[in-house]
């Protein structure tokens, strides 16, 4: 999987950006350092300035690749969910049976995830870290309408519509299929973050097997109670 993910280039929407980042070596250095320093400071704290210091670059320079630290973030929480969607369909190629299907679906989105070097500037890692507490800031804005139009969540959307799919393979009659499929991707992302820092309020840890397991039998089971 990973040599061939290492071939693909995930569609980014074009209005996240003044100039593709992935076009030059410069604009790898913006994505590979703000993942870095939006990981260890916060969004809040996260400044161009402080990146342009971080690669040795002046400030106007980013400006010339992102209008603003909120168009960044969209863009790397545009790439991980389209960089997931890739994974999700590698799990799930060749398997027949939709019930397999969803769970490896499910394994590939709650695993922890760990580094994919065909990547070299994009260190999914630390990315998944950004997502989980920090991608809510990405969409609960005011511009949300614009920004769905614009489609800036279309990575977002597509995968929620591949777990659907599967979904409705297992039981046509399901009637909540949307619902559940964005339920499992943000509630995986909510109880990683209260393992780490809200210990007392879930009762699953940082063990994949177990959190694997609880979303398995809490989404097959809400399936086929539908039946």
């Amino acid at each position: 999987m990973h040599s061939l993910l290492g071939n693909l280039k995930l569609q980014i929407p074009e209005k996240l950006f003044v100039k593709d980042p992935d076009s030059s070596d410069l604009g790898k250095r913006i994505l590979t350092h703000s993942i870095i320093l939006i990981e260890s400071l916060g969004f809040e704290n996260f400044t161009f300035k402080k990146l342009g210091l971080e690669i040795g670059s002046p400030e106007s320079t980013i400006y010339r690749y992102f209008v603003n630290k909120h168009k960044l973030l969209l863009y790397l929480t545009s790439w991980y969910w389209g960089w997931l969607e890739y994974k999700v369909v590698f799990a799930t190629a060749n398997v027949e049976l939709a019930q397999r299907q969803l769970e490896n679906a499910i394994c590939a989105i709650c695993e922890t995830v760990k580094e994919d070097q065909n990547f070299s500037h994009i260190n999914e890692e630390l990315l998944q870290r950004i997502v989980i507490s920090e991608s809510s800031k990405a969409f609960l804005t005011k511009e949300i309408e614009q920004e769905n139009k614009d489609g800036f969540f279309k990575s977002y959307k597509n995968l929620v519509e591949r777990i659907v799919i599967i979904i409705q393979t297992i039981n046509p009659d399901y009637p909540h299929p949307k619902t559940l499929a964005s339920t499992l991707l943000e509630t995986n992302h909510m109880q990683k973050f209260f393992s780490s820092h809200l210990p007392t309020i879930t009762d699953l840890g940082k063990d994949d097997e177990q959190v694997i397991s609880y979303f398995k039998t809490m989404t097959l089971s809400m399936i086929n109670n539908g039946k």
